[in-house]
């Protein structure tokens, strides 16, 4: 059986440079590129191009290019090792884009280098082992068995004559039906993303670049003098980063499952129409707290300034970041931050993941740390010395897939049955949605009880606010997880929730004030005006008209005044 197997790779093994390259440009072409084939032809369908010959001419066209590309990047010499490596990437990044839908352009790349082990591995599953093996290591041994002794001259005799006829045939292609990849191109921009393994080396050129090739930039003070507008009087602040969940399944919305059943008995305020700054962590989570806007956004440009955590700190806010998800994205570098381990001998991990029970822990131990706030307040309040003021950040790992079924414990497995596999696209569609409100109803439950830990705090101002980094596809249109590009991104990954809790609410009038902002369209861009306004930070950079609260302010000055007085 062996020597059989063994006698068909020796048939099927090329025996010069032409042919490996002509053998790895053809599978490539066929292939990893079926799904950018079958897209251009349901383009070009679409808009009334059913010229036959160029729809022949899309996959020439790819074959040639393809083949260009293999003769100039192998240098000639070192044609195997590029083909071999263009195979295995390939069928990676074809497993991901048949069954996930995703696209690996620069900013999906700077998320996949960010995350950590334990997010890599959750991706490994029978599936993908089977598309890596079959389509990837199989061809990958044909090509590593291939022996040649051709001459460095005969070899550069292949490279000219190949390129020689790909780019008069490319010319030729492009000269003849010009207008029609011009018009399919300019409407379907996104095709060009589905062209593997080339968008994925396009993707990887440009993060290198940006990352480690691009001078820094000198870091910039946006306020030279940040302030709190009321020193004397203290607050506590809880600012929940949510991960990958979507406003459409939470049922304090318009969501039929019961999702939030903790919550809505403290009173929450849900904000149902709030857009997110980007579909993955690596871009949202820093552009949320930066003072750039989602279009002025550039992660370069963010890195080198200040962000809201930075200014409520320098105005003499206690701040600190609580993390149980891969990183803060170099939100907190500057503050405070604690990375939770994983370590299994906690009885809320499992050496890789921790339930999002353990930061409602790391909060109540942190804040026992503190002397009595009360008798602390009331003795500053007699040596006019400014009230304890504190912003605590607890980074969730929420809804994170695929493996949602790793993001709840078994007493909170409410809906079933769910998916309990990582080949999410295997599930059915019911028990994909079962573990998926199944995160969002334990999400709602952590809530429950970060609100019930500031509801024993006595600070005059006490605050909860949550809002996912991105939503997140579960199969809709055939797209799952996250990371689309912005302009392509369907709404389950761009709509976002916002839950609102606070002390304040007691008051009616401030309560009735803010039920007039539920409805109002937001997005990310509202988050570091609200958070200064929530902290009483004064800063030339804060712009009360993106304060989600600022219509309110005054209502809430009367609250304490009268609460004061009582």
């Amino acid at each position: 059986m062996l020597n059989q197997m063994i006698k068909i790779l020796d048939k099927l093994t090329p025996k010069s440079y032409a042919g490996i390259v002509l053998v790895t440009a053809a599978y490539i072409t066929l292939v990893f590129n079926s799904l950018f084939l079958y897209k251009t032809y349901v383009a070009a369908v679409s808009t009334g191009h059913w010229d036959g010959l160029f729809l022949l001419s899309v996959p020439l066209l790819l074959f040639m290019l393809s083949c260009i590309f293999l003769t100039w990047f192998s240098l000639i010499s070192f044609i195997k090792p590029l083909a071999i490596l263009s195979v295995l990437i390939s069928a990676v990044v074809f497993y991901a884009v048949v069954n996930y839908g995703v696209i690996f352009d620069k900013d999906m790349l700077r998320n996949m280098v960010e995350t950590d082990t334990g997010e890599a591995f959750s991706y490994l599953n029978l599936s993908l082992l089977l598309y890596v093996v079959l389509l990837g290591l199989l061809p990958a041994l044909i090509l590593l068995r291939t022996k040649f002794t051709q001459s460095f001259g005969a070899r550069l005799k292949s490279f000219l004559v190949i390129n020689l006829v790909c780019i008069t045939a490319s010319a030729a292609i492009m000269g003849a039906f010009y207008e029609d990849y011009v018009s399919i191109g300019r409407n379907n921009r996104q095709l060009t993303s589905y062209i593997t393994p080339f968008a994925f080396y396009t993707a990887s050129y440009k993060f290198v670049r940006d990352k480690y090739f691009l001078p820094p930039l000198p870091f910039q003070l946006l306020d030279n003098a940040p302030s709190l507008l009321t020193p004397e009087q203290g607050s506590l602040t809880v600012l929940i980063v949510g991960e990958t969940a979507r406003a459409k399944n939470f049922s304090l919305g318009s969501y039929t499952k019961p999702t939030n059943l903790y919550t809505p008995e403290l009173g929450v305020k849900f904000f149902s129409d709030v857009s997110a700054c980007g579909t993955a962590t690596a871009i949202s989570v820093p552009c949320m707290f930066s003072r750039l806007n989602r279009q002025q956004f550039k992660q370069r440009l963010a890195q080198s300034q200040e962000n809201a955590l930075d200014i409520i700190h320098r105005a003499g806010v206690d701040v600190l970041w609580l993390d149980n998800n891969s990183s803060c994205k170099g939100v907190c570098a500057r503050v405070e931050n604690v990375n939770i381990a994983t370590s299994s001998s906690q009885p809320l991990c499992d050496g890789q993941f921790c339930y999002d029970e353990i930061l409602v822990q790391q909060l109540v131990e942190r804040l026992a740390q503190q002397p009595d706030q009360q008798q602390t307040q009331h003795e500053n309040k007699q040596k006019n010395k400014p009230a304890s003021n504190r912003l605590i950040v607890l980074h969730m790992i929420g809804s994170h897939g695929p493996t949602y079924y790793r993001r709840y414990p078994p007493s909170q497995r409410r809906f079933t049955p769910d998916c309990a596999r990582s080949d999410i696209q295997n599930c059915t569609e019911a028990e994909l949605a079962n573990s998926y409100d199944n995160t969002i109803s334990y999400t709602d439950y952590i809530l429950s009880r970060v609100i019930k830990v500031l509801q024993q705090q006595t600070a005059e101002n006490l605050t909860l606010l949550y809002v996912s980094d991105h939503g997140e596809s579960l199969g809709e249109n055939g797209l799952y997880l996250h990371g689309f590009p912005y302009s392509l991104a369907p709404k389950e990954q761009t709509q976002v929730p916002l839950i609102y809790w606070s002390n304040q609410l007691a008051n009616q009038n401030y309560n009735d004030c803010v039920n007039q902002q539920l409805a109002k369209p937001l997005s990310h861009d509202n988050i570091f005006d609200t958070l200064l306004g929530i902290t009483h930070v004064a800063t030339k950079l804060y712009q009360p008209e993106l304060d989600i609260f600022t219509p309110c302010k005054q209502l809430q000055k009367v609250g304490q005044v009268i609460a004061q007085s009582n």
